[in-house]
């Protein structure tokens, strides 16, 4: 069923409405619209661009809610048309009923459901594509988008913990930066002209922070700007493949960061190869389509490496140790799957043992980060302020 654009006003009076409504022509889309209280002010069809429709993008929320649902409605013994109607209906998200009016319309065409979702590969990754199809080959689409769907949510309450973890340092360091650029440019200029008309020698630390605020004031402007541009320069210069490779090999030395973002990557590696070859999907199409979730290049081509080496005949925990880019913990619970004809298992309680250890890291570093940043942002006021009061005390004693 098409997809419509309607701008539309309250029949009860108020602003004008935008949105898209589904509906079989423009006659019954303007019924609709009445039946919701709106009336029609203008009414056109959605455009079906294929580039545009790859072009669409969803949150990560939004596709984690899409995910549950479809599984719960699959689950209720619903059919995918069906199951899609009934998102599309209680969706309120135009962006998602444009994904969902696009993808029943491939199915009534006769693609399926992961045919269907390759047509919108900004929203759906190749992992995503991947499971839908196993689950359709095997009957077990139910399972299948379960399981899909409780790893989406794991995976976004892990990135939302972390976020949450730096919240706190990240406000303390904004806020005293506006501070002390405060003081630098408003508070030192009024006291200058005091100090210059006392006629004293000034103490080191005053003279300091005047030369400080004089720095900032003459080349404060320039400074921001030679930043920015450098910033231009280092973006620009990413888009070299080489380039970002090597800046994404500095980012895993790097001493903490580097850890994390290692962590990081390989619990989402191992979960979704958990979830592919779980689902029964081959090992080298499970490994190409995880390979996809990580954003660092070097361990996403140490992944492509460790896939060529299966192809050839070495197993998957040599294959990943001959790399050097994975945790240890990853190389011996994969030894220990392949032993025991339990991968998927073992794959699983990798991931989630990096994700236990990377969360209560993270946790540790961001409560020693806060009172560090504290400190040290109270260190710079402290050092503003006595450099500003030890004259002020200086010239006391003196009229004493």
């Amino acid at each position: 069923m098409p997809l419509f654009q309607y701008q539309a006003l309250p029949s009860t009076g108020g602003r004008a409405v935008k949105g898209v409504i589904e509906a079989e022509g423009i006659r019954q889309a303007r019924a609709l619209l009445r039946e919701r209280g709106l009336l029609a002010t203008g009414i056109q069809p959605e455009a079906t661009d294929e580039r545009a429709r790859q072009r669409l993008r969803i949150g990560q929320a939004v596709l984690t809610a899409f995910s549950r649902q479809l599984s719960a409605l699959l689950d209720a013994g619903l059919t995918v048309d069906e199951s899609l109607t009934v998102l599309a209906e209680q969706s309120e998200n135009v962006r998602e009923k444009r994904i969902i009016a696009a993808l029943r319309n491939d199915i009534a065409s006769g693609l399926s459901l992961s045919a269907a979702m390759l047509k919108t590969p900004r929203v759906f990754p190749g992992f995503y594509t991947s499971l839908i199809r196993a689950g359709e080959e095997s009957g077990r689409l139910s399972c299948v988008m379960q399981r899909l769907a409780a790893y989406l949510e794991e995976r976004a309450e892990l990135v939302g913990r972390i976020a949450l973890a730096f919240i706190y340092p990240a406000v303390v360091f904004c806020v005293s930066t506006l501070v002390i650029i405060g003081m630098l440019t408003w508070v030192v200029p009024q006291m200058v002209q005091v100090f210059q008309g006392a006629r004293q020698t000034l103490p080191l630390m005053t003279r300091a922070l005047l030369a400080i605020s004089a720095f900032a004031g003459d080349w404060g402007g320039v400074l921001c700007l030679s930043l920015a541009i450098a910033a231009a320069i280092f973006g620009l210069s990413l888009r070299n493949d080489e380039a970002r490779v090597r800046f994404h090999a500095w980012r895993l030395g790097l001493p903490v960061f580097g850890r994390f973002e290692r962590a990081a990557n390989t619990a989402r590696f191992a979960g979704t190869l958990a979830i592919l070859t779980g689902s029964g999907v081959p090992l080298l199409a499970a490994l190409s389509a995880a390979e996809g979730v990580m954003n660092n290049r070097v361990q996403r081509a140490a992944a492509a490496g460790a896939a060529a080496q299966v192809r050839e005949g070495m197993g998957l925990a040599r294959a990943l140790a001959a790399t050097r880019q994975f945790p240890p913990i990853l190389i011996h619970l994969t030894a220990s799957g392949e032993a025991t004809g339990r991968l998927d298992r073992m794959l699983e309680r990798a991931a989630q043992e990096l994700a236990r250890d990377l969360s209560r890291r993270i946790e540790v570093f961001t409560s020693l980060l806060g009172p560090a940043v504290v400190l040290l942002m109270g260190g710079v006021v402290l050092f503003i302020v006595l450099a500003i009061l030890l004259p002020v005390f200086e010239i006391n004693q003196f009229i004493r």
